[in-house]
């Protein structure tokens, strides 16, 4: 399994729930602070993605957003007017319903909401910026495609929709993730930008697809093909922490999805991530994740 693949797989959402909105005139509505991801994309006309105190960011037809953060914010057709709570615009709508506003025609907004037990959230939520916009000029055929069949399907329902709906959602998620880490070069520090670097990401590869092994710095050099003090120092400018801290932290991933979702044994999971002994694995996750293994679990 590819990097990106395997630490979404680790994403485990609890549920998904899908929406959109045909709005005409104007409107603001607010969405509270939650838990989980929102993925938006606009199948057409326009409007205002207001986060924070943030300066607001103009979303059009083909455009996608992802926000990673869980915090408030407000899409507005004009970001000056005083917004609505969003469950007062999908009230009695079914998950998947169209909640149609002023008689629709000016802006049609799909909304897929990713419900994360925050300890499942992992390497990839906590690395992104609270703003992930993949502009229509940048979408890639396979983003433009899956956009096109989620407004077929929710414009003109069908057998066997809301499983379509679904799987594009998760789709569009993983595109959109796609494109930024193409787009990432120079970005903030993380474990994407990591991916993103050749060097480094040959490495991250290396280290998730064999966690066991016994790494070192200078065995994760040689996977990046680099000396070991260069490779170091590349490591740390675009990941924005050292080599073995990376490699504990994903085995701390792998042990603590292993423990709330297998039946395996804290001992199995110790030898499974690299640990020689159950004692030294569960002083390093106590030490990383605040609690013992059986604690944890």
């Amino acid at each position: 399994m590819d990097p990106l693949s395997h630490a979404l797989a680790l994403l485990r959402p609890r549920y998904l729930k899908t929406g959109a909105a045909d709005v005409g005139g104007q409107i603001a509505v607010r969405v509270a602070a939650h838990d989980g991801l929102f993925c938006y994309a606009v199948l057409d006309g326009g409007c205002w993605l207001v986060l924070d105190e943030a300066a607001p960011v103009r979303l059009v037809a083909g455009d996608c957003v992802i926000l990673p953060s869980g915090r408030a914010f407000r899409l507005a057709s004009d970001p000056a007017l005083p917004a609505i709570d969003a469950d007062q615009l999908f009230a009695g709508r079914p998950n998947g319903g169209v909640a149609t506003y002023n008689g629709g025609g000016d802006c049609f907004l799909y909304a897929g909401h990713f419900g994360f037990d925050r300890r499942d959230a992992g390497m990839v939520l906590t690395c992104l910026p609270p703003i992930v916009h993949i502009r229509e000029d940048d979408a890639r055929a396979t983003l433009r495609w899956s956009l096109d069949r989620i407004m077929a399907e929710l414009r003109n329902p069908r057998p066997g929709g809301d499983l379509t709906v679904e799987h594009l959602a998760h789709l569009i998620l993983v595109e959109a993730l796609r494109r930024h880490l193409a787009d990432s070069g120079g970005g903030p520090k993380g474990w994407l930008t990591g991916l993103a670097d050749p060097r480094v990401g040959a490495a991250i590869a290396a280290v998730q697809s064999a966690p066991a092994e016994r790494w070192s710095v200078r065995t994760m050099a040689a996977a990046a093909g680099m000396s070991r003090t260069a490779f170091a120092v590349r490591f740390q400018a675009i990941v924005g922490m050292p080599p073995m801290s990376f490699v504990t932290r994903w085995r701390m991933e792998l042990a603590a999805d292993a423990l709330r979702h297998s039946q395996q044994r804290v001992a199995e999971i110790a030898y499974s991530v690299g640990y020689s002994s159950e004692a030294s694995f569960s002083t390093a996750f106590k030490k990383a994740m605040g609690c013992s293994p059986r604690r944890f679990a």
